[in-house]
Formats: C-alpha cells, sequence, structure tokens
C-alpha cells in the first residue's frame, strides 16, 4: 500500500490499509487513520493527527510550520478528522504557541485545489472551501459553510454554520450564521435560503431564521436591542440558538 518511491519515517503510525501514493513524505509525528488514501508527491509533517477515510491528492502540503514570524520551533499540531476530501495544492499548517497550539478540522469536508487553511484555525464538519479560498490564522467555521472560490477571511474572524461566502469575498468581520455575505469587504446580503434547503429546514424554521436576520439587519435596533430579541425568539425556536449565542461580543465585531 505505500508505494516504493515513498519515503515514510519509521516514527510515523499509519493503519494498516493506508495507502501512499510515489514520491510522498510522510514525517515524525505523523498519524494516519484507516481508509485514508494519500496521493503522490504530498508532504505529511508532524506532530499531525489524520483520521479515517480521507483523500488528500497530489502536491498537498499537510502539517508544515506556520506562517508566523513568532514560530519558534514550539510543538503544535494539526488534526484532521474523517472523510475529508483535500485536492492538489492545499495548504494545512500547525498551530502556534501564542494561541491553544493546534489547527482543527472536522469530518466530511470538501477542500477544493488550492486552499490555504492558516495557523490556529478551526473548522467543523460538511464544509466547503472552493478553489483558492484561504483561511488566515486563528479563524474559527462552523458546519455546513461554504467558501466561494478566491474568497478569505482575515485573522480572528468566525464564520458561523451555515452561512455562504460569496466568491472573491474578503470577510473582515465576524459572519453570524445562515447569512450570505459578498463583497470587499464582505456585507451581509440576505439569508442563506438554498443551504437551509438542501440541509432539510423546514418553512417555519427558515421562516424563523428570515426573522432574525430581519431584527439584526433591516430593523434599524442597535445590535444589542436586536440580540436581545433575538434571544427571546430563541427560547423556543432551537434553531435560532446558535444565531443568539453567535451575537455574544466578539474581536472582530460581526458584519452588518
Amino acid at each position: 500500500m505505500i508505494h516504493s518511491t515513498a519515503i515514510v519515517s519509521p516514527a510515523a503510525e499509519l493503519a494498516d490499509d493506508v495507502e501512499v501514493g510515489p514520491y510522498s513524505i510522510i514525517g515524525d509525528d505523523v498519524q494516519i487513520g484507516a481508509g485514508t488514501e494519500i496521493g503522490s508527491h504530498v508532504v505529511i509533517k508532524g506532530t499531525t493527527e489524520i483520521g479515517e477515510n480521507n483523500r488528500i491528492f497530489q502536491f498537498a502540503s499537510i502539517g508544515e510550520d506556520p506562517q508566523d514570524k513568532k514560530y519558534d520551533g514550539e510543538k503544535t499540531r494539526l488534526v484532521i478528522g474523517d472523510g475529508n476530501t483535500i485536492r492538489e495544492y492545499c495548504t494545512l499548517n500547525r498551530g502556534t504557541a501564542q494561541d491553544i497550539g493546534v489547527t482543527r478540522i472536522g469530518d466530511n469536508n470538501w477542500l477544493m485545489a488550492y486552499v490555504h487553511v492558516a495557523h490556529d484555525c478551526d473548522i467543523g464538519n460538511e464544509t466547503i472551501f472552493a478553489n483558492n479560498s484561504s483561511l488566515a490564522g486563528h479563524v474559527s467555521v462552523g458546519d455546513y459553510v461554504i467558501f466561494g472560490g478566491f474568497s478569505g477571511a482575515h485573522q480572528f474572524c468566525r464564520v458561523g454554520a451555515h452561512s455562504f461566502i460569496g466568491n472573491n469575498a474578503a470577510v473582515t468581520r465576524d459572519v453570524p450564521p445562515y447569512i450570505m455575505v459578498s463583497g470587499q469587504p464582505a456585507v451581509p446580503r440576505g439569508v442563506n435560503s438554498e443551504g437551509l434547503k438542501r440541509r432539510g429546514f423546514d418553512s417555519d424554521q427558515a421562516r424563523n431564521v428570515k426573522e432574525a436576520f430581519r431584527l439584526l439587519y433591516r430593523s434599524g435596533l442597535r445590535l444589542e436591542e436586536a440580540r436581545e430579541r433575538i434571544i427571546e425568539l430563541a427560547a423556543n425556536r432551537e434553531e435560532l440558538r446558535i444565531f443568539a449565542e453567535f451575537l455574544e461580543p466578539s474581536e472582530r465585531s460581526i458584519v452588518r
């Protein structure tokens, strides 16, 4: 299962059925779970933990040192879950000692070619990153988020679950759950209605999300007033709880 031209460190831990393609390099302190396929010319450095049934295409760089001038060789980590697809030329960096020291990528994510995930990012599950989309350091991305091609997020931004980032968008502030944004800098355009439909939200749930969007962006209320109203609605509308919680004060503020 390991090509004769691949270089795999004796210190690496690979499940018995892991496939490693030609000329790939697996370094020390790398762990790779069952069913994962590593293409040709892939470089994986440690400390990196990769779960089961992932597919990593040729020329990807996984677990390299963070692109942070403060990094001074500290032992930091990259943790990747199960079922992810990581396409050509993706670059996924480890964390830094100045943060929690780990970059995390959850399960069933789809990272297209040339995607960059910088140090200390935290990505949930079922996300899609289109070609050339990028995250700067310390970015948090919720479940089911979609990043359009060539879009990017500024350091320390949060991107809420089920949101949609338009192509070429520059996210410089936090994006609440369910919201579609576009532009440079990115601004809210509406609710990600198509995404809600695809994920099985019923008409009442979609209407509740749209009401929260109206309160936040169309009612003329101050942010704190809108948040209080949304908290009231969320008391018996489960889908709005992540919306209300997201509106807690943050380092970057929210797109408005």
